[in-house]
């Protein structure tokens, strides 16, 4: 065995608790699990294990003296990991723990017990959440504890919105409505905190427009109410002159475009980070 070698003719990746892959090929078709460890550099090779990953990202131990045959699909994928820990995280409401570092999106669907039509996100702090599948592996050792929540998959016919948005806004604490109005839907998010000292006012209605075809479709512009000017100058702020009916309401239309979306990822969460920084950096 060797690593990075062509000489030799089955390779498999195996990777070690930081999720870095390496490539090993040997010329044997039939391994052992502390020949994989040994190749990942698991010291001592006791208090470790090796994990396949199977095609449909579940799990296989693989035992110390285990042989395990190569001849896969193409180059198969070991995971080593020390075996003396286990790690916990969060899955909707419910804590759970797994006995290694890593675990893969299908093994967090088993043990969630999700039903076919549900996905699962994975919470990070300061970022977009991210939508996991099963053949991602997750690294549970990073900071803090990791926490997940399912969704499902697609709204039913009635739903105003998706799921996901409706999860995320109520897990947000937003105080919101749903009004649809003239084939439009829009999104009123009430007393939303406006940036310290910047605006006339300390608080705002926030409306976002929903276009047909959202969520493939993002969102464009959005709206305030009461009308904003910065304060000191008095003045409006750029791009924010126009006036937009809805829900019997006048809005101040804030003209911000962003053309990049990510299907399957963005939403309201997305919009919502969009508007803040738009106020923040909002000058004339």
């Amino acid at each position: 065995m060797k690593p990075q070698g062509n000489t030799l003719r089955f390779p498999v990746l195996i990777a070690d608790e930081g999720l870095n892959f390496n490539k090993y090929v040997f010329d044997d078709p039939k391994v052992l699990g502390r020949q994989l460890i040994e190749a990942a550099g698991g010291r001592p090779v006791g208090e470790h294990v090796a994990i396949a990953i199977l095609p449909n990202g579940d799990f296989e131990d693989i035992r110390l003296d285990e042989s395990y045959d190569l001849r896969g699909r193409g180059t198969e994928k070991v995971l080593v990991t020390r075996s003396d820990r286990s790690f916990k995280f969060k899955i909707d409401d419910s804590d759970l723990e797994w006995p290694q570092a890593c675990i893969s999106g299908f093994v967090l669907r088993k043990l969630a017990k999700l039903p076919a039509n549900y996905n699962l996100w994975q919470e990070i702090p300061g970022q977009h959440d991210k939508k996991i599948t099963d053949t991602d592996v997750i690294n549970l050792a990073d900071a803090g504890v990791e926490r997940f929540v399912s969704l499902i998959d697609q709204t039913t016919e009635g739903d105003a919105i998706p799921s996901k948005d409706q999860t995320y806004l109520t897990g947000r604490g937003y105080d919101f409505d749903v009004i649809a109005e003239g084939g439009n839907t829009g999104i009123i998010l009430k007393s939303v905190e406006l940036p310290a000292g910047k605006f006339n006012h300390e608080i705002a209605d926030v409306l976002i427009l929903l276009p047909n075809g959202y969520p493939d479709c993002p969102p464009d512009m959005f709206y305030v109410s009461p009308k904003l000017s910065l304060a000191g100058t008095g003045q409006v702020p750029k791009a924010c002159t126009v006036e937009h009916h809805f829900g019997g309401r006048v809005w101040q239309r804030w003209s911000r475009h962003n053309n990049a979306w990510r299907l399957g990822i963005d939403g309201l969460q997305t919009m919502i980070a969009r508007v803040r920084t738009a106020l923040v950096e909002a000058r004339t």
